[in-house]
């Protein structure tokens, strides 16, 4: 299989699919201005293709933050699209779409990856979606796109997920996540006071949270927000550390991207080295696979505003294009099987 990246600074959609013919998958990223347009556009120009869609910024080996880009999978690619309506209430209840495009794309564990792009309530996006998937042993990337829409097959749908089931007809796939934090000395919290609608943690160890993570890493409460950057939380998830980023504060508590619940064990992390940690999943790429015919990751947010305000941005894309074709979006969220993640890397890697 191989992968084609197109882009357009300017939201030319034209532009961007310059040169892509008979694709087999596509994924668009646009702007907020011109989703509605650039997917009406897309579907198109390639009527019947498999497409999911979202709002956000994207990369190769340069960062499109408010234009378009499309990415997309040929020569020797099977891939259906489809939508999970209502996540926010019930998203299960669609979940005879998924189970027919995983036997129409007869996939395996060795040879195909589910990719999601989701507007929210993504815990339960994936609880339900690996309930297939785990069936088959197929994996999952995936994210969180901006303004709360997605987009499968040329609409455009809110409250909902879209995905692909992509096989490789001529090698493997693999999944990745990348961790770039590390625990900080040995201190534990038990979660309590939360609000799980809302992902608020109210108290840490019986403290007032805010208090806590003031007091540990002596910072003022205005810098709180960007704190977070260096010295996110950890969700203990058996032998897994989920990390969880901070939002916003809200009086004596803080407002998280992810939902906590009472009773949780948290973990401080703190920013490890990047760029050793970049080399080694490389490394491990390399290793795993003797030829790579494509890359598609997920960045968080928090991740590019780290690594453009330490001006490391343009030399990631440039150390991960090495690996062969890479191309990604900036994402709210990180998906990795069943597992919901925030400032992480998540990536697949097709032979």
């Amino acid at each position: 299989m191989r992968q084609f990246f197109g882009m357009s600074q300017q939201g030319n959609l034209t532009e961007a699919v310059r040169g892509l013919s008979r694709p087999q998958f596509i994924m668009l990223f646009s702007n907020a201005d011109q989703f509605e347009k650039h997917v009406d556009e897309l579907e198109k120009l390639y009527p019947e293709v498999p497409s999911i869609g979202c709002i956000g910024m994207s990369y190769d080996t340069r960062v499109v933050e408010k234009g378009v880009s499309v990415v997309a999978f040929y020569d020797g690619v099977t891939a259906t699209a489809n939508v999970l309506e209502e996540v926010s209430v019930m998203p299960v209840k669609y979940i005879e779409r998924l189970q027919e495009d995983v036997k129409r794309v007869n996939g395996s564990q060795n040879d195909t990856i589910c990719i999601d792009l989701c507007s929210g309530n993504d815990a339960c996006v994936l609880t339900t979606i690996y309930s297939v998937l785990k069936g088959k042993n197929i994996s999952l990337v995936g994210g969180t796109g901006d303004a709360g829409k997605v987009s499968a097959n040329g609409k455009i749908y809110e409250n909902a997920v879209a995905y692909g089931i992509v096989k490789n007809q001529n090698g493997k796939v693999k999944a990745y996540k990348e961790n770039i934090y590390r625990q900080m000395e040995n201190y534990h919290f038990i979660a309590s006071r939360t609000d799980k609608a809302n992902y608020v943690i109210g108290a840490l160890n019986g403290y007032p949270a805010r208090q806590v993570y003031q007091d540990i890493l002596h910072i003022t409460e205005q810098e709180i927000t960007t704190q977070t950057f260096k010295n996110p939380f950890g969700k203990v998830n058996g032998d897994d550390i989920c990390i969880v980023s901070i939002k916003e504060v809200k009086g004596d508590a803080l407002t998280c991207f992810r939902q906590v619940n009472d009773s949780d064990v948290l973990v401080l992390l703190e920013l490890g080295d990047y760029r050793a940690t970049v080399k080694n999943t490389i490394h491990q790429i390399q290793q795993d696979f003797s030829h790579v015919s494509a890359v598609f990751s997920i960045n968080c947010l928090f991740r590019y505003l780290l690594f453009t305000q330490n001006h490391y941005m343009q030399e990631y894309l440039s150390d991960m294009s090495r690996l062969g074709a890479h191309a990604g979006f900036v994402g709210y969220g990180e998906h990795y099987n069943n597992r919901f993640v925030n400032q992480s890397m998540t990536c697949v890697v097709f032979e």
